[in-house]
């Protein structure tokens, strides 16, 4: 069986990173012992695939030039030669922008498709949902009536981080850019003030939403948007850091805010984190977002793109913020 697959031929330099993308058709090997084919449905589109281009030091080694673009996804088995998957199931992992695949057995994790669509398993019910669950309940730990701020608060994992704060009784404002966006944020997410830092002075529009100061801080921007709340967090205050959106396509010249020493002044507590630290907890996870999602506590929305060949397309349109929910790329049978 032939597949297509994006590879990348080189690491980009700064800015867009669309000339570095090649679209490939590579028949699929043998499987070995331990082994299983993979048809893939869909493709997840996240921010962190820009360091994963990045020949730098980070919590885990850049594609290699001219290796299929790492990515998360979900599809169903279609020839197995492993004890723990068997053809049909439905699996999850480290799959790549591809149509087809053969995986180590090890490399992936069987999905439940009777609990939810499979894509969900990319969406809140994924890498994205656990890591806004566990980054603002285990590590943030929102109590009731505090003030939690969440930027990117529209996106696949403020979206979820935002609606935990909001079950754990705290009062929620979200950042996000636009109109639509700020208006989803309180109208389906049930968040207390939204803030469009497209249109407002951000600092300004939180020292209003934020009279007694914040509680704690889910960040997922850096850059200016954390400045503005560094000077208004509260005396031994948390802040999540789980990305910095806003600096990923300039490495080289991000600079930390000037108002760093508010971390002293002020006895904040800054822990960032990723996934790789909760991989062995994900039932805990799964434990909460299903029956929230299934009982509609828990809101997702997805935004899907159809077609591998337009995986340049969607990779850019997460750093321009024109997706509107977890940005999903189907590369299986057109929907």
């Amino acid at each position: 069986m032939e597949a297509t697959q994006i590879r990348m031929q080189d690491y980009p330099g700064v800015g867009p990173a669309r000339d570095v993308w090649l679209l490939t058709h590579d028949p699929l090997r043998d499987l070995a012992d331990g082994e299983v084919a993979v048809a893939l449905d869909t493709i997840s589109i996240d921010p962190g695939m820009s360091g994963w281009i990045t020949n730098k030091r980070s919590y885990m080694p850049p594609v290699k030039p001219s290796g299929v673009m790492r990515a998360f996804g979900v599809g169903q088995v279609t020839q197995s030669r492993s004890a723990l998957f068997s053809e049909g199931d439905w699996v999850t992992g480290f799959t790549g922008v591809q149509t087809h695949g053969v995986y180590r057995e090890a490399a992936l994790r069987k999905i439940d498709a009777s609990l939810a669509p499979p894509q969900k398993f990319l969406s809140g019910l994924g890498m994205t949902g656990y890591t806004g669950f566990f980054g603002m309940s285990d590590i943030g730990q929102p109590k009731e009536g505090e003030t939690v701020v969440v930027s990117a608060a529209s996106g696949a994992v403020g979206s979820i981080a935002a609606q935990v704060a909001k079950a754990a009784g705290a009062r929620v404002v979200g950042i996000a850019g636009g109109p639509e966006k700020c208006a989803y944020l309180q109208s389906e997410l049930g968040l207390d003030h939204a803030i469009d830092y497209k249109n407002c002075n951000v600092g300004d529009a939180l020292a209003n939403a934020c009279p007694d100061e914040i509680d704690l801080y889910f960040d997922s921007v850096g850059g200016e948007t954390l400045e503005a709340v560094l000077g208004l967090m509260k005396y031994q205050g948390r802040i999540v850091v789980c990305g910095a959106i806003s600096q990923y396509d300039d490495f080289a010249g991000a600079k930390g805010p000037s108002n760093f020493m508010s971390v002293v002044t002020h006895s904040l507590t800054i822990r960032g984190f990723t996934m790789r630290d909760y991989m062995h907890r994900i039932p805990e996870a799964i434990e909460w977002l299903v029956p929230a999602w299934k009982d509609g506590r828990l809101k997702m929305r997805e935004h899907v793109v159809e077609g591998i060949e337009n995986f340049p397309d969607a990779y850019e349109m997460i750093f321009r913020g024109e997706n509107h929910g977890k940005l999903l790329l189907k590369v299986g049978a057109p929907s």
